[in-house]
């Protein structure tokens, strides 16, 4: 599906799950959903006549649209949705216009596997002080201005990097982009902190409200007002010009301001602190130490293990005959195995003291314990599974999607027009029909009703790929394809919050927000690789099929699963 329906994330990577609709709609959208309804619940048992709670709710909205925290949000947001497009769709085409190779470009979707791990160090960034900082603006804002600061810091990075320049050159555009994804990531856990903090419940839902259209406006910011500045400074297609997309990411850089700007200008939230003491400094540095030791191991199997994968995957493909399927094998060998070294490194900083185990265990295995718990081990695997592979098939078709446009002759202007705009409204009518379904008749049926559609709009890009550049027939597959991710993101967001113990709000739902994005973005990192094998049509046909299995996910979750659904 199209990145402007993907973030978070998306899409493009899944841009509207973090990206996200959880990149675009994390932490306190699932918590404003659990206390809607419990305000809800309470008001059909109670003998106030229901005309005149409706009338109260709606004046009071009206009035608090105009509350300052509320619309501090929509600014928040909008800083929150500027760098994840600058990864994914508007960084592809930068890329493919410089000469960069339909498969390496695809590879950059992995920078924002920051979202995907944010769950990680979230804890830091909820607790740890920023020295002087921290004195100076409060916790909050001042991990939101190094937020800020490294986010601008990363994009000026990717500015003065000219990727036509040289293999060294694209290796610095990548640790750019990966800075980018981790200080997006980073910017997102304190935002989400600072929403829950700043005002009583009533006002969370309008200020959850405000920050996703910031964030969606700040998303056409950066995707369709990237592309349309980029074609305005003279760069297209076969005729590259290095200057028009640094005059671009410097502007973009400058937009990032606003956030800044309102960082300063907003008061530091007056919350209870006490439950911050229960660790010391010493436990908290320990916490970072460990952290960089892991993330130091992690990038070093990387590193260390370039020669040999290569060795391994020319081996493979012989004895294979097939490329693309030897390059996932090493690819996700590398992944799975620089993982457990990441987590053996852990284990051991906790064995030799250098963290607080009591630390690490209320951060991360009190809240993955009670999940299973909860719900019993084979259901929780089940629930796993659909939560990783949901989107599956829309991110890895997300990630090639703009690549896609541009070979079948659309300029920058009509990807900017047709699939980031007027994509971006028919989203938004998406998410809204998602909400009335799930209302209506249950989040399982419109959960599965939005897998279905998934894999059916899939294909229209098959048709797409036959017709070639008609502006009409895009409008068609861009309508039906938003507004059935829209739907799916929207009932999706319903299912996690259900799934969530309200506890471990944080924890937990960093974590399902995690995995939702992190096979289908590492996956989707091979979608140019497979284009190049098997073309468009087929590779369009392979992101359908693999939607199937969901279904089927769907259908088990909604049987085992005790939900209250109309009837």
């Amino acid at each position: 599906m199209l990145d402007v329906a993907r973030s978070t994330v998306l899409a493009d990577g899944g841009s509207f799950l973090n990206y996200p609709l959880s990149l675009i709609m994390p932490v306190p959208g699932l918590m404003t959903a659990q206390k809607i309804i419990k305000k809800i619940m309470p008001s059909t048992t109670n003998n106030k006549p229901q005309q005149l709670a409706t009338e109260h709710s709606w004046l009071n909205s009206l009035k608090a649209f105009f509350h300052p925290r509320v619309i501090t949000m929509l600014f928040l947001g909008l800083s929150a949705g500027i760098p994840i497009l600058l990864i994914f769709s508007s960084l592809s085409l930068w890329l493919r216009e410089a000469g960069v190779e339909r498969s390496a470009v695809t590879f950059f979707s992995w920078a924002a596997l920051g979202y995907s791990f944010k769950f990680v160090w979230a804890p830091l960034v909820d607790r740890l002080p920023v020295p002087l900082l921290t004195r100076a603006l409060g916790r909050r804002r001042a991990w939101m201005l190094v937020a800020q600061s490294s986010i601008i810091t990363a994009i000026l990075w990717m500015a003065l990097t000219n990727p036509d320049a040289g293999e060294h050159s694209l290796t610095l555009m990548a640790f750019a982009a990966v800075l980018l994804g981790f200080s997006s990531a980073t910017q997102d856990v304190v935002i989400d902190a600072y929403r829950i903090e700043s005002a009583e419940e009533d006002l969370q839902a309008l200020m959850s409200s405000t920050y996703i259209a910031g964030y969606r406006i700040g998303m056409l910011v950066a995707g369709a007002g990237a592309l349309f500045l980029a074609s305005y400074f003279g760069s297209e297609k076969g005729s590259y010009h290095y200057q028009a997309w640094l005059y671009t990411y410097a502007i973009m850089a400058g937009v990032m301001l606003i956030g800044v700007i309102t960082t300063l200008l907003i008061p530091e939230p007056e919350v209870n602190r006490e439950q911050e003491t229960i660790h010391s400094t010493q436990d908290y540095l320990g916490f970072v130490a460990m952290f960089a030791l892991s993330v130091a191991g992690f990038i070093a199997v990387f590193v260390y293990s370039s020669e040999l994968s290569h060795a391994l995957k020319t081996f493979l493909t012989e004895i294979l005959a097939n490329k693309v399927l030897a390059g996932f094998i090493i690819g996700t060998a590398r992944l799975v195995t620089a993982i457990a070294v990441a987590l053996l490194l852990g284990y051991i900083s906790t064995e030799v003291g250098l963290v607080n185990p009591q630390m690490v265990r209320t951060t991360y295995i009190d809240p993955v314990r009670d999940f299973f718990t909860r719900y019993g081990m084979h259901l929780a695997l089940l629930l796993l599974a659909l939560i990783g592979l949901y989107r599956i098939s829309d991110i890895v078709l997300g990630v090639i999607s703009n690549v896609f446009y541009q070979d079948l002759g659309y300029t920058k202007y009509e990807i900017a027009a047709i699939v980031k705009t007027f994509g971006l409204f028919m989203t938004i009518a998406g998410g809204f029909l998602g909400g009335l379904l799930s209302i209506r008749y249950g989040v399982m049926k419109t959960l599965f009703l939005g897998a279905l559609l998934t894999v059916l709009t899939n294909l229209l890009f098959v048709w797409l790929a036959k017709i070639g550049h008609d502006p009409v027939m895009l409008y068609v597959v861009i309508s039906a394809d938003n507004l059935s991710a829209g739907l799916a993101s929207a009932a999706f967001i319903a299912f996690l919050s259900s799934l969530t113990n309200i506890k471990f709000t944080a924890v937990q739902y960093a974590i399902f927000s995690s995995l939702m994005t992190l096979i289908p973005k590492v996956i989707g990192g091979y979608s140019g690789t497979m284009v190049d094998n098997f073309g468009y049509v087929n590779f369009f046909i392979i992101a359908s099929l693999i939607g199937v299995p969901v279904l089927v996910l769907v259908a088990l979750a909604g049987k085992y699963l005790d939900i209250n659904e109309p009837q």
